[in-house]
């Protein structure tokens, strides 16, 4: 098991993405920090991890204050942190015309304030125990755009770039710093699109499908081991090849 005796902590863990990597990290022996502002949901995926060591906590990532907490429950419990998977994120999309000034702040303050929050504490801890691992949840639109997406688009791509700002600054102290850029995931997310707009989702991989969370959750598992030990600033494109 490739993250046996490690701690991570994946935010934005109640479904989609965040609660398929809980799962692959499950099977891969890791012991589980899960937070999300969906309680309910938090403990059904609690319930069906119960073979794992799991710890479950609501917390709010644009919130310091939740996230201070957060940290200092993690590390009361368990000591240390070795991954932490930055994966809370939402969509409000609206083309550039009528995107209001709400949906706008709503995106970036939980996808680009709520990294900074969570990647600036698991940095100050990481470098008390000289190192770990952080790993950012990009996406596709961030490195090419997309229409209606703005926001969006905008959040993904200041996150890719605080991911190789962070890669600089913290290698010295043994911590890498990754980002995954999914391309069209089946989620939630997605689920409430149209149908008309799946199917040229669809269309744009060679492949002719929708990835599935576990195709993410198995790429976050694989850059939080150690099997990626020389991998750091690197955005990694997790897309069936829409983007070739």
């Amino acid at each position: 098991m490739k993250l046996e005796n490690k701690v991570a902590l994946i935010t934005g863990a109640a479904r989609g993405i965040g609660a398929a990597t809980a799962k692959t990290f499950a099977k891969e022996g890791a012991t589980l920090i899960l937070t999300d502002l969906q309680a309910e949901l938090l403990s059904e995926l609690e319930a069906e991890l119960h073979a794992c060591e799991v710890k479950t906590v609501v917390a709010n990532v644009t919130s310091r204050e939740d996230i201070q907490a957060l940290f200092k429950e993690t590390l009361e419990s368990y000591g240390r942190i070795d991954a932490v998977i930055n994966n809370a994120g939402i969509t409000a999309d609206a083309t550039l015309a009528k995107m209001s000034e709400e949906q706008w702040d709503q995106v970036i303050d939980i996808n680009l304030k709520g990294v900074f929050n969570v990647g600036q504490a698991a940095a100050a801890v990481m470098k008390e125990q000289n190192g770990g691992v952080i790993l950012n949840a990009a996406s596709v639109v961030g490195l090419y755009g997309n229409f209606g997406q703005t926001n969006y688009a905008a959040s993904k791509g200041g996150v890719i770039s605080m991911t190789k700002t962070w890669a600089k600054e913290l290698g010295r102290y043994g911590i890498r710093v990754n980002a995954i850029a999914p391309g069209f995931i089946a989620t939630p997310m997605t689920a409430k699109m149209p149908a008309k707009v799946l199917e040229m989702m669809k269309e744009q991989s060679p492949l002719g499908v929708m990835g599935r969370p576990e195709d993410v959750a198995n790429a976050y598992a694989f850059l939080a081991s150690d099997e990626a030990a020389f991998i750091t600033g690197t955005v990694l494109s997790v897309d069936g090849g829409a983007v070739i």
